[in-house]
């Protein structure tokens, strides 16, 4: 990408490893985070070597979903519209949230592996569901190494300059539509990627975003404007990290297909050792 010049020495364009950690909560040591999938979609990632990052404004298909993840809050848009850029007088502070969350990407877990998250995930797969365990401090760890490497973004297949900033924060649950947040000054847009409708509470969720500035327009080196795509495939080692105890346990939910399960993880490098154990070996 060629936002800023190659040689200097600090480009605000660029991402950053938990910038914004001192806004938000981390779990203590020790935490697992729970995360339920389709067998395929974890096959397709295991496979893939990635994680899966949704960007916070296309949760729109399926049932439950939260069409105001990520976006500013009802009460805080009036004020927000009124703010306005000195030298861009037609970008309005709205407009500078609502081009933060199109730039801001999600993957999800749950502190807790409860019955509510079983029901909600994983729907709809003729091989069934199955939930992973990670360690929380070890996964962050994972990611912010990847995150480190800041030529590591792939777009369209070329390689890019790394323009996510990582950051990790259980979610905070309020009323969307009477909550405020701009009552003394604008917030920080990472606020609003970590607040939900108290209507979401029961999914006790812990975030891991990445997100990029929301000024401006990123090009390419041939100067075609990037567009931020649904998703993002974050690289992950799914073998590493079950060798590493990364990853704890994967286990099958009710009526999966576990022999399926067992035979295409195997495939992969991913094999059970007993009826509670993985091994990050063939």
């Amino acid at each position: 990408m060629t936002n800023n010049a190659e040689n200097a020495p600090f480009d605000l364009t660029l991402g950053a490893i938990e910038p914004h950690a001192a806004m938000l909560t981390a779990p203590p040591a020790g935490q697992l985070l729970y995360k339920i999938m389709t067998v395929e979609n974890l096959l397709r990632c295991v496979g893939g070597g990635y994680l899966y990052f949704n960007r916070v404004d296309g949760y729109k298909d399926f049932p439950n979903a939260d069409r105001h993840d990520g976006e500013q809050l009802q009460q805080d848009r009036a004020a927000n519209s009124a703010a306005r850029f000195e030298k861009a007088p037609d970008f309005s502070g709205a407009d500078y949230y609502d081009r933060c969350r199109n730039r801001t990407y999600a993957c999800c877990f749950s502190l807790e592996n409860s019955d509510h998250i079983w029901r909600e995930y994983g729907n709809d797969s003729p091989h069934g569901k199955v939930g992973i365990a990670f360690d929380f401090s070890k996964l962050r760890a994972a990611i912010n190494e990847t995150m480190e490497v800041k030529n590591g973004l792939v777009y369209r297949g070329e390689p890019c300059k790394q323009i996510f900033s990582v950051n990790y924060g259980v979610v905070d649950y309020l009323s969307w539509e009477d909550a405020r947040e701009n009552i003394e000054r604008m917030p920080n847009p990472i606020r609003y990627t970590y607040i939900k409708d108290q209507s979401y509470a029961d999914e006790r969720e812990l975030r891991i975003a990445l997100s990029a500035i929301g000024m401006g327009h990123f090009v390419l080196a041939d100067g075609t404007k990037m567009e931020f795509p649904t998703g993002l495939e974050l690289g992950f080692d799914f073998r590493q990290a079950v060798a590493d105890g990364t990853i704890t346990e994967i286990f099958p939910g009710p009526g999966s297909d576990l022999d399926f399960l067992r035979d295409e993880l195997a495939k992969l490098g991913i094999k059970a050792v007993d009826s509670d154990g993985l091994d990050g070996t063939a």
